[in-house]
C-alpha cells in the first residue's frame, strides 16, 4: 500500500532533520521519499498530519506483555512499534519454541513489533546457560535474567563468556541479591519515617562495579536496565569513557519522581528499582539529557488487587506504554531538553544499542512512524487506558501530546 502523510513537522532526530509541513511517501512498507514524491507514485491512503509531529516509531526497551493483545495494542496507542520483552514470562524464554511461539504471537495480532530476550540461564535460575544459539535464531534480540539476579558471579562470568564468543548481547538489571532482597524503598530518610526497609545505592553500585570488571574480561557486550542513582550513572559512564561495550537506559517514571513521591504509602509509586532522591534524579535527567542513556517505559502491568494492598505487600512496577511519549515530552519541557534530543532517546538511541535498522525516518527505512499532536491535553484514567494495567502514579493527572497514528511495517496498526 502507498502511503502519504503530508503537513505535518517532521523530526527525525537519528539525522537532526526538523523539516515544517512537508510529506512523507511510503511504498512497499519503506520511506519512499520525503519532499517530493518518487515517480508514479499514487497514493492509496493520504493521513493529513496538520498541527502535529512526524517522527519514527518508538522502541521501548523494556515492556512486560501479561496480556499480548491488549499490551500490543496499548503499544501503538502510544506511539510504540517495538517492544523489547523480558524473559521473565510465566514459563520463562528458556527455549526456542517458547520464543518463536511469542514472535510468532506477535505477528498474528498485527500491532508493534515483538522483540524478545531470551532467558540467560535455564528457568532464570543463575545456574546453567539456556541454549542461546538457538534462542538467538528464534528471533531473540539479546539476553537476559529479567530482574532476577545471578547470584553466583562464576556462572556469570562463563555466561559472559559464551555470549561474547558469538557477539551476543545480555541486558543485566543491576542489583546485588543480597543488599536489595528484603528492601521496599530507596535507603534513606522517606524510607525510615514511613518504616520501611531500604534498598541502597550500594546494591547497585555494587553490582554495577562486577559487571563492568567482568566486561574488561570478556568483552561482552552489555546493557545495564533502569539505573536508579548517581553512583550508578558515574559508574556507567566511567566504562563508557574507558571505551567497554557497555549501555544503559533509564525508566522513564524515574526522571520525573523521587522517593517523596511515596506520600503516605502510595502503592502505585511503588518501583523496582525504587524512587531515589532528588539528587539522584536530576543526575539521571542529566545522564538522559546527555544523551548517554536511553529512556524506557518500564511497563509492568499490574492488576488492581495487587495494588490495593500495604504499600510493602504491593507488587511494583506501573503502565508505561502509553505515557512513555507524554512523559518524555513532560521530562524534555521541564528540563529544558529540546523535541528532538527527546525524541531521540525512545527512537533513535534504542535502535542504536539493539543494532537495529529503525528508529529512523531517512529513506529506506522501515515505515514505522509516530504521528502525534504535542498539543493535545487528556486526562490519565483507567479507561484511558489500552493496557490491562491501569495502575500508575499519574492516574488522574492531565498529559500533553496524544498519539493520533501509529504506522508499523508501512500499515497502520492505530
Amino acid at each position: 500500500m502507498n502511503i502519504l502523510i503530508e503537513n505535518g513537522r517532521l523530526i527525525d532526530p537519528k539525522f537532526a532533520v526538523d523539516r515544517e509541513k512537508t510529506s512523507i511517501f511510503i511504498v512497499d512498507r519503506k520511506i519512499a521519499a520525503i519532499g517530493e514524491a518518487p515517480a508514479a507514485f499514487v497514493a492509496d491512503q493520504v493521513i493529513d498530519a496538520a498541527g502535529c509531529i512526524v517522527c519514527p516509531g518508538l522502541i521501548d526497551l523494556g515492556a512486560r506483555l501479561n496480556s499480548i493483545e491488549a499490551e500490543l495494542a496499548a503499544a501503538v496507542a502510544g506511539g510504540v512499534t517495538s517492544v523489547v520483552v523480558p524473559p521473565d514470562a510465566d514459563p520463562p524464554l528458556d527455549e526456542p519454541e517458547l520464543a518463536d511461539r511469542l514472535v510468532h504471537r506477535g505477528e498474528e495480532i498485527g500491532k508493534a513489533r515483538v522483540l524478545p530476550l531470551g532467558a540467560l540461564t535455564l528457568g532464570l535460575k543463575g545456574e546453567r546457560l539456556s541454549e542461546l544459539a538457538g534462542l538467538k535464531k528464534a528471533g531473540c534480540v539479546a539476553f537476559s535474567q529479567a530482574k532476577v539476579p545471578v547470584v553466583d558471579t562464576e556462572a556469570l562470568l562463563r555466561a559472559l563468556e559464551y555470549a561474547a564468543t558469538f557477539d551476543f548481547q545480555v541486558f543485566l538489571h543491576p542489583q546485588d541479591y543480597w543488599l536489595s532482597r528484603n528492601g521496599i524503598a530507596h535507603e534513606g530518610e522517606v524510607a525510615s519515617r514511613l518504616g520501611l526497609a531500604g534498598i541502597p545505592v550500594a546494591a547497585e553500585t555494587i553490582a554495577i562495579a562486577t559487571i563492568v570488571q567482568l566486561v574488561r574480561d570478556t568483552g561482552c557486550r552489555v546493557h545495564l536496565t533502569r539505573l536508579s542513582s548517581a553512583a550508578g550513572v558515574a559508574l556507567a559512564k566511567s566504562a563508557m569513557d574507558e571505551g567497554l561495550p557497555v549501555t544503559f537506559d533509564i525508566g522513564v517514571h524515574h526522571l520525573l519522581l523521587t522517593e517523596n513521591d511515596i506520600g503516605f504509602f502510595n502503592p502505585h509509586a511503588r518501583f523496582m528499582p525504587p524512587l531515589r532522591t532528588q539528587d539522584d534524579r536530576a543526575a539521571l535527567s542529566a545522564a538522559a539529557a546527555a544523551g548517554l542513556a536511553a529512556i524506557c517505559s518500564d511497563h509492568t502491568p499490574v492488576g488492581a488487587d495487587d495494588k490495593l494492598v500495604p504499600f510493602g505487600e504491593a507488587k511494583p512496577g506501573a503502565t508505561g506504554l502509553e505515557v512513555l511519549l507524554p512523559l518524555t515530552l513532560k521530562w524534555a519541557e521541564q528540563e529544558g531538553v529540546s523535541l528532538s534530543a527527546a525524541l531521540a532517546r525512545i527512537t533513535c538511541a534504542p535502535a542504536d544499542i539493539l543494532g537495529l535498522e529503525g528508529g529512523t525516518l531517512a529513506v529506506g527505512a522501515p515505515a514505522d512512524v509516530c504521528i502525534f499532536d504535542p498539543q493535545a491535553i487528556w486526562q490519565l484514567t483507567p479507561e484511558a487506558l489500552k493496557s490491562r494495567g491501569k495502575n500508575s502514579p499519574w492516574l488522574g493527572y492531565p498529559m500533553s501530546g496524544k498519539v493520533r497514528h501509529t504506522l508499523v511495517d508501512g500499515r497502520v496498526v492505530y
